[in-house]
């Protein structure tokens, strides 16, 4: 195979990887969400236990990446390509390990009656996978308007975060007795407030693909 077309084919490869693991990392978000607005245990234990499988995946692509380096050594768009494809199995495993610390927050809650209706982390789980699905169709078109879009839903993610935040801060210092389960809504929110980040986190990697340039999309 000409030394050309197995590259691209490596490259097409590499790519597909990536795109498995964000669509494996955007369903067990979906779930560790569901997990903890239902009080759903099963689904919790489920999302803790297939976490290896997203590791797993992610070391795969590490490998790949490192390998394309080490003998193809690619310049120019083609070392973008790889660096940033790298850079975003990454987030994503990183990703992953925050849905895992989500559905393990609904073991810690358990069956406790919740101090109030969770009706803000429906919401920014929404926008999170909502984040996801347009950060895998930026990658695979190379879109950086796209990109922009995801910076832009993250801000609104931020704005929940902050509300959220303020209405549980009062909720403890009104109620001591629901200090604990608070604290664990808070820290659930703030997980799906990560999980925004990272992904803009990928967009800022799908940018620098296409035009070579780093930009902070979180300013």
């Amino acid at each position: 195979m000409p030394t050309r077309h197995k590259f691209d084919h490596d490259l097409e490869e590499l790519r597909l990887n990536i795109l498995d693991l964000g669509k494996m990392v955007d369903q067990r978000i979906g779930l560790a969400a569901q997990s903890l607005i239902n009080q759903d245990l099963e689904i919790a234990n489920t999302v803790v236990v297939g976490d290896l499988v997203v590791n797993d995946l992610q070391a795969i692509i590490e490998e790949k990446c490192i390998l394309l380096i080490a003998t193809q050594q690619p310049f120019a768009l083609d070392l973008r390509k790889v660096v940033a494809g790298f850079k975003i199995s990454i987030y994503l495993e990183r990703m992953g390990d925050l849905s895992v610390d989500l559905a393990k927050l609904t073991i810690r809650i358990g069956q406790e009656k919740l101090i109030e209706p969770l009706a803000d982390i429906p919401r920014m789980s929404i926008l999170v996978q909502k984040m996801i699905h347009l950060g895998l169709k930026a990658y695979v078109q190379e879109d950086c308007k796209a990109a922009a879009e995801m910076a832009a839903l993250d801000d609104e993610i931020d704005q929940i975060y902050a509300q959220v935040f303020d209405e549980l801060r009062s909720i403890m210092m009104a109620e001591p007795k629901k200090v604990t389960q608070a604290n664990y809504l808070l820290f659930a929110c703030r997980f799906l407030e990560r999980l925004g980040d990272y992904c803009t986190n990928i967009a800022e990697e799908i940018v620098y693909i296409v035009t070579g340039k780093r930009m902070n999309l979180n300013e």
